[in-house]
């Protein structure tokens, strides 16, 4: 196939540009050129979809794969100068399309995020930024994307994408931090869900769907039996070799000391307290269902591969600080006061 790639440099991009070329197909890379050096080999027309998409004028391609549509104006852009000279748009959305994730296992027809008109204008003029309403931005790409290519789509929302080259460090937090050693504090129940996928898996399946044009909606997220964070973190400690102990405190101890999920503790979104103005607590935000993925193909990796792939990668890698995370000190100051609190109920 002629595919062509919208970003393709980074992390999942990246994945697809490298499992396309496995497969033989002809890569064309569109991106603003940050990392061009990455596929010497590959065609890379540069532009923005924000303003430049000229090069993509007057070409064809049998598949576009758009791995960094973040506002519906910019799939427009591209529709407009795309129009019928495709056959197939694979469009990588977000789990994050869904109003909340409050029930266990949410499909692929729940109720979806919406945004007010003023704030959508505010993102197409470049006064906010479309991470501010990252749910909803997506669920009118998805929309814009069926308007020019009805029933030629390929919908995925995808949930926590894992692998090296992840820029925002969420499972090689837990990765570099269980390798480390020593004692690790770790929020929630030992039991709780986890959900996450290797791109390179997605990567697999994208291409499997699209050489075959499926078209459709799925929730793309894995692994397809229940993983639990004890045994993701275990994975790590098996794969690095570590001595780590896991000190697991509860959720109100960690939320009372004012740690956030998500990003001071990765992977980790709070079961039993309420979520900004829910009045519920988010319980099904591991336990999104993939069934219609897995029965269209989507397979899995093992958990021990992926984090092998990442602590190779960590130690290659040259960074001072994570994006995601909380720091060693910060760490030990709660891990004291936890130690404090169960000393004082056990006396």
């Amino acid at each position: 196939m002629k595919v062509l790639i919208l970003g393709g440099t980074r992390f999942l991009g990246k994945a697809l540009t490298e499992e396309g070329l496995t497969r033989g197909h002809e890569i064309t890379l569109f991106n603003r050129g940050t990392n061009i050096e990455a596929f010497p080999e590959v065609e890379q027309l540069i532009g923005n979809r924000d303003s430049d998409v000229s090069q993509l004028k007057n070409r064809k391609w049998d598949v576009v794969m758009d791995t960094c549509g973040f506002a519906p104006h910019q799939l427009k852009k591209i529709a407009a100068v795309l129009g019928d000279n495709i056959e197939h748009y694979t469009y990588i959305s977000s789990i994050s399309v869904y109003k909340d994730w409050i029930p266990n296992n949410i499909k692929e027809d729940y109720h979806l995020q919406t945004m007010p008109a003023d704030k959508l204008k505010a993102v197409e003029e470049g006064t906010i930024s479309p991470y501010e309403y990252y749910g909803a931005l997506k669920v009118l790409c998805e929309a814009e994307a069926e308007n020019h290519w009805q029933g030629r789509v390929l919908h995925i929302r995808a949930g926590l994408l894992v692998g090296p080259f992840d820029y925002t460090d969420r499972l090689p937090y837990w990765v570099k931090r269980v390798a480390k050693g020593g004692e690790v504090l770790v929020p929630g129940r030992k039991d709780r869900p986890v959900q996450l996928i290797d791109v390179k898996d997605i990567a697999v399946w994208v291409f499997n769907m699209a050489e075959k044009r499926k078209a459709g909606t799925f929730n793309v997220t894995g692994p397809e039996n229940e993983l639990t964070i004890e045994e993701l973190l275990n994975t790590c400690k098996a794969v690095t070799n570590s001595d780590a102990e896991f000190i697991w405190a509860d959720e109100q101890f960690v939320l009372e000391h004012k740690v956030q999920p998500w990003t001071e503790m990765p992977l980790w979104i709070p079961e039993h307290f309420p979520i900004e103005d829910e009045t519920e607590p988010w319980k099904g935000t591991f336990s999104i269902s993939i069934e219609k993925a897995v029965n269209s193909g989507l397979s899995f990796r093992p958990l021990a591969d992926t984090i092998n792939d990442i602590y190779r990668w960590e130690k290659e890698r040259e960074v001072k600080e994570l994006k995601a995370g909380i720091s060693q000190e910060r760490e030990q100051v709660l891990l004291e006061s936890w130690f404090q609190k169960v000393n004082k109920k056990t006396v």
